[in-house]
């Protein structure tokens, strides 16, 4: 018999109604007694670790999920972690760095209604993720809408559809259907999961709009180890307003600079134009290519916590970790 071990965070999954709007007051245990037609030959516990809003949730909660992960692994099959929808990606691609290359499944679900509605997504999503985590499908996912998802391709494309989520420049892994998974791809894994319980936290983003200031990428700069900066189509900085040169500024204090694009699919290729190639060629700022936005930001934070020393930064942002990006 599998044994899973439920993890709750809260999420509209476990919402009900305040009066002031919903909120996530259902725990772990109760979610699993609204839950009918679990499959046979599946044994599931449950821990009560959150109740929070996907909204609310930080990376120190991360490293709770985490935690909780590392301290149950050797007692259970498999891991199901109900989440919040608007953040699940983030939290997906975060547990891919810091429980790099689990050989047991670590399954994250949400929905976009509450268990308690009769039109909820709630049963079959949590439903699909518990039978996922008795498969023989390792690493991290997210289940929803009968898709399994790579944790590092993970976007959330719809804010109310049940289909909320997308694997972005990568297959999905593969589908549930009249209860049984079935496999596309196969994750690469080890024989023991490599544990991480440090973040570096000061990692920004910058999604540029036409006319912004460099004023705004140096504040960036100045507080934090690190500044993604999503700019457009395949990726550029403004060549007026002193852009290069605060990148190059910034850079030469030893700041980690990263260039991806606001366009979901097809990623980056800073050599295309003019605007990119010199940001590439003469500032070597590193490039996301196929990566998501999630990825990037998550990816950044595990490794700053480890290394602030630029050649290590530039080569483990590279080496791509949970097919999070194909190699380069």
């Amino acid at each position: 018999m599998k044994k899973i071990l439920l993890i709750g965070t809260g999420g509209t999954i476990a919402s009900e109604e305040t009066g002031d709007g919903l909120a996530p007051e259902i725990p772990a245990s109760g979610l699993l007694s609204r839950l009918t037609g679990v499959e046979r030959g599946i044994r599931v516990e449950s821990a009560e670790l959150l109740a929070l809003d996907s909204t609310n949730i930080t990376p120190e909660h991360w490293l709770m999920i985490a935690g909780c992960i590392k301290t149950n692994y050797a007692g259970y099959d498999g891991f199901v972690i109900t989440h919040g929808t608007d953040t699940l990606a983030y939290t997906a691609a975060a547990l891919s760095y810091l429980v790099k290359g689990s050989p047991k499944p670590i399954v994250l679900t949400g929905a976009q209604r509450p268990i308690g509605v009769d039109s909820t997504d709630s049963r079959e999503n949590l439903r699909d993720a518990l039978l996922c985590a008795t498969s023989d499908m390792p690493g991290v996912s997210i289940v929803f809408d009968h898709k399994i998802i790579l944790g590092t391709r993970a976007k959330k494309t719809r804010s109310k559809s049940f289909s909320a989520f997308e694997s972005i420049n990568y297959p999905d892994l593969g589908v549930i259907r009249d209860g049984a998974v079935l496999p596309f791809i196969r994750q690469e894994c080890g024989a023991e999961p490599e544990f991480s319980d440090a973040l570096d936290t000061k990692v920004a983003l910058l999604k540029l709009i036409p006319g912004v200031k460099r004023d705004v990428l140096d504040f960036l700069f100045e507080r934090n180890d690190a500044v993604v900066i999503e700019s457009f189509g395949v990726g550029g900085l403004p060549e007026t307003g002193g852009f290069f040169e605060s990148v190059r500024a910034w850079k030469e204090r030893g700041r980690i600079a990263v260039l991806t694009t606001q366009v979901e699919n097809e990623g980056s290729d800073l050599t295309v134009y003019h605007v990119g190639n010199r940001l590439k060629r003469e500032l070597g700022v590193l490039e996301a290519y196929d990566m998501t936005t999630e990825a990037v930001i998550a990816k950044l934070m595990w490794i700053l916590a480890k290394t602030k020393k630029p050649t290590e930064v530039e080569r483990l942002f590279y080496t791509p970790v949970g097919m999070d990006m194909f190699p380069r």
